[in-house]
């Protein structure tokens, strides 16, 4: 399952980032393999917001489409 099939509230445990470049600027936001997130909003058409600890981050819908994840609940 990709980020941008979560659904707000859900709690998410990041897989893999697929494309190298964009793993290593998502290291920097705190978006890394086996990193906790909260699907904290989606906007319609537009990001899906993740919270992870005391930040959120917004993640554009073609990006999300390239993280894998697995849900925690």
């Amino acid at each position: 399952m990709t980020l941008d099939k979560a659904r707000v509230g859900q709690k998410i445990v990041i897989k893999d980032i697929l494309d190298e470049n964009i793993r290593v600027q998502a290291i920097r936001l705190g978006l890394y393999k086996g990193a906790n997130v909260v699907c904290s909003a989606k906007i319609p058409f537009g990001p899906i917001i993740v919270g992870n600890k005391f930040q959120e981050i917004a993640v554009g819908r073609e990006l999300a489409k390239k993280i894998e994840i697995d849900i925690v609940s």
